[in-house]
């Protein structure tokens, strides 16, 4: 962390951080070897009596994405690590606390999920319905870090909100959770050095932004140059950029990958890679613009367990953004190819991270 200029010792801001981090309940102590690395809470859905239809997103994606998994016998409920709701002391690990006050105008919120008519809603409902399974969300994403850490692989099948930074929220975004594990994972899984490999279909410029001059950090972001956010302040904070054309196809986008990973494989050994997996690359995705298939997406996410495996690097998983109502399948048939693959086990502990190769945690107060 950061020290006061000249004094060797944190400063005032970096102390509180450090102590907020340090007394969070959201590292949940020795989570049973019988439970799978994969974190999910019922309440990461969410409905406002069909409000939430105003927008593309599939509020109950997350929910099916477990339905699918069990169906196919890969985890049963029993076997899922459920989070805790990450309070407002977590939150103000990243964010200020005007910021945090900011969303309880509805009209606040409105704006950052794109959907007018929850400018009308009382807040406390807003808080209920909305805020409440983001929050819940961001503490499985702080949780997943450490899960891989210990597991060698971990995934949130919520989170990913790639567009909200300290300050700013927007793009369906409330809470800066990449952000949030990554500052919980410095200091309490005693690392210094992560990978964020973003391959949501937009540009990930809530993190560029918190993590710009942070060399801790790097970042590869492969989006859609020609959509939302159309952020060129936080293009510069990008590591390797890769931007691509509205219309790319299968093939053209997994050649662009295989390149930029082989890349970030030469330039920077990271302790831990939090990979932002959005499929609204997907052909037909209303918003991302992209033309690849349910196939493309599972061979995308084999490449980049792949990458982590080869190097020998925990990997947490998020699954981002993505607005066409095949996405919680392809979701889940991409982590069913991932066990088959042995990319992933859900049954054991992942055989791809050697015991000892990663420092131990840091012991909360």
């Amino acid at each position: 962390m950061a020290a006061a200029s000249g004094s060797g010792a944190p400063s005032a801001v970096e102390a509180l951080r450090l102590r907020r981090i340090l007394c969070s309940r959201l590292y949940l102590d020795d989570v049973p070897s019988s439970k799978a690395p994969v974190v999910y809470s019922p309440a990461y859905d969410f409905s406002f009596n069909g409000i939430e239809k105003q927008h593309p997103f599939d509020s109950a994606k997350w929910g099916r994405v477990r339905s699918f998994l069990e169906d196919a016998g890969l985890l049963q409920s029993d076997r899922i690590v459920e989070p805790l709701e990450a309070s407002e002391d977590d939150l103000l690990v990243v964010h200020s606390e005007s910021y945090l006050n900011s969303l309880k105008s509805s009209e606040k919120v409105a704006r950052i999920v794109e959907v007018p008519a929850v400018a009308l809603l009382p807040n406390l409902l807003v808080q209920q319905k909305l805020i409440y399974p983001f929050r819940k969300q961001v503490g499985g994403s702080v949780l997943s870090a450490k899960l891989a850490l210990e597991r060698g692989w971990a995934i949130n099948i919520g989170g990913g909100f790639h567009h909200c930074s300290a300050e700013e929220g927007g793009g369906f975004c409330a809470y800066a959770d990449i952000s949030l594990c990554i500052h919980f994972a410095f200091i309490r899984l005693n690392i210094s050095r992560v990978m964020i490999i973003d391959l949501d279909a937009h540009q990930g410029n809530g993190h560029e932004k918190d993590f710009g001059s942070d060399g801790r950090v790097y970042i590869l972001d492969m989006y859609n140059s020609g959509i939302y956010p159309f952020d060129h302040v936080a293009k510069k904070y990008i590591d390797q950029k890769v931007e691509l054309d509205s219309g790319t196809k299968t093939e053209d986008y997994l050649e662009n990958l295989d390149k930029a990973l082989k890349v970030a494989k030469g330039r920077f050994k990271p302790q831990l890679i939090v990979y932002n997996a959005g499929t609204d690359i997907l052909d037909g995705d209303p918003l991302g613009r992209l033309k690849v298939s349910p196939e493309g997406v599972a061979i995308r996410d084999e490449k980049v367990f792949g990458f982590a495996k080869d190097q020998n690097i925990p990997l947490l998983m998020l699954t981002s953004g993505g607005y066409t109502k095949s996405s919680a399948r392809v979701i889940a048939d991409s982590i069913i190819n991932l066990s088959k693959k042995n990319l992933i086990d859900t049954g054991e502990k992942s055989p791809w991270i050697v015991a000892g190769s990663y420092p131990g945690l840091v012991s909360g107060m």
